[in-house]
């Protein structure tokens, strides 16, 4: 395929924006050449500046479950505009969205909506510490929860893909409040709760890691953690940034039956437009600004288009009882595929899925943490990505991402991406 119009727009970008893209994980420094410039999408598809057709497994990082463009929610959103694009006051649209999401996931009775799920989580973080008051955290390796100070300790995803898991700028104070376990690993969670005893206000973990490739938690890790929280007075904190509504309608607390105390969304619940949120039972929420003393805020919180866009998407994923079974029949028939053809072409992989989240990792060893996840053949890899973009498939341009699945992937496009996967694999 050619790119040439995208080369040109990437050279005009580098002159006016840090490295031509605002945000890291969109360059192609991991695996080289320039970023393919993206026209319009519709559907399971991407159409590029070139004119190219790429069948897309990275769906705007998570929030195209339905396909690019999905018709309820360009509708809802134009439909809102054409009434004003943001007031700075209550609308009454926030409280349906909220009113819908808090009937579709578990253990939640108030939810407050951001602009980002690095807001989410951040602000989670400090309700934990003004409900608990306490000061450290306990996050894992690998785990990405954005680019707030305390989440830029081995932070997994792009801060790996581009060689620095501690970003310069963050202080040593904050950092030593954020202490760093192994995911997979109880017992050494374990261990920096007894070497910090009274002093942990929360672990905050994504249930199925998507920032080191697609990692499910171990049988038992979750509830293991649960028990520990409830043992030492320390808050649960689901990151469902990636899983919330996407495996499904209750997200991971759902899908693992195992409640967290404090859970941030993203992706999904904005239908594609820039919105986080989190959420807790009353006692916990009611810690917040205006009703207590832990202060958030935020002038675009609740932007009427951001909340049309996502209420149109939950209504759709509320009423399609038949959509997380589709997705996962959709995902595991691409898992089957992709494992055939590279078994049958020796190539060293494992594939890790869950529900419609799935990464293949060039490693010999089963991926389950992130020393794991970071030792798989790049190079392979690289080879893998530029490979499939030439056969018009287009995956996340790093070895630490998960794909992830739309429901707007036909049978066809998956065999045609077996397909492409096959021609490829005989070149690694």
């Amino acid at each position: 395929m050619i790119y040439k119009r995208s080369s040109a727009l990437f050279a005009e970008a580098e002159k006016v924006i840090p490295g031509g893209v605002n945000s890291p994980v969109r360059a192609f420094k991991a695996v080289g050449g320039t970023p393919i410039f993206v026209k319009q999408a519709k559907g399971a598809y991407l159409y590029d500046e070139d004119g190219n057709r790429l069948i897309d497994y990275i769906n705007s990082w998570g929030p195209m479950l339905l396909g690019h463009a999905y018709k309820p929610v360009v509708d809802a959103v134009v439909d809102k505009a054409k009434k004003g694009t943001s007031f700075g006051m209550p609308t009454e649209i926030e409280t349906k969205i909220a009113e819908l999401a808090v009937s579709m996931v578990p253990n939640i009775d108030k939810i407050r909506f951001v602009n980002s799920g690095t807001e989410a989580c951040m602000s989670a973080i400090r309700l934990a510490r003004g409900y608990t008051g306490k000061d450290k955290i306990i996050k894992f390796a690998g785990c990405y929860h954005g680019h707030s100070d305390s989440f830029l300790i081995q932070a997994g995803s792009g801060a790996v893909t581009f060689g620095s898991p501690n970003s310069p700028g963050v202080t040593q104070g904050t950092a030593k409040d954020t202490l760093l376990a192994g995911y997979n690993d109880i017992k050494n969670v374990e261990a920096l709760i007894e070497a910090n005893k009274e002093e942990i206000a929360c672990i905050i973990l994504e249930p199925v890691a998507g920032n080191m490739g697609c990692i499910p938690p171990k049988a038992g890790f979750l509830q293991a953690l649960r028990d520990l929280c409830d043992a030492n007075n320390i808050l649960l904190i689901f990151d469902e940034v990636m899983t919330g509504f996407r495996l499904a309608k209750g997200g991971a607390q759902e899908l693992f039956n195992i409640n967290a105390d404090i859970v941030c969304f993203g992706k999904v619940i904005g239908g594609g437009l820039p919105v986080g949120a989190f959420a807790a039972r009353n006692e916990i929420m009611n810690h917040l600004a205006p009703l207590g003393p832990v202060y958030q805020a935020g002038t675009l919180s609740g932007n009427p288009l951001a909340m049309a866009a996502g209420l149109a998407m939950l209504s759709e994923i509320d009423r399609d009882e038949d959509l997380f079974k589709r997705l996962e029949e959709k995902t595991t028939y691409l898992h089957e595929g992709i494992s055939k053809v590279l078994n049958n072409a020796n190539v060293t992989h494992t594939i890790n899925q869950v529900g419609s989240m799935i990464s293949v990792h060039f490693a010999a060893e089963e991926v389950k943490d992130f020393d794991t996840s970071a030792a798989g053949n790049n190079d392979t890899f690289k080879a893998f990505f530029h490979g499939l973009l030439n056969e018009g498939i287009y995956i996340a341009p790093s070895a630490f991402e998960t794909w992830f699945i739309t429901d707007a992937l036909t049978y066809e496009d998956l065999d045609e991406t077996i397909s492409a996967i096959e021609k490829v694999a005989k070149e690694l």
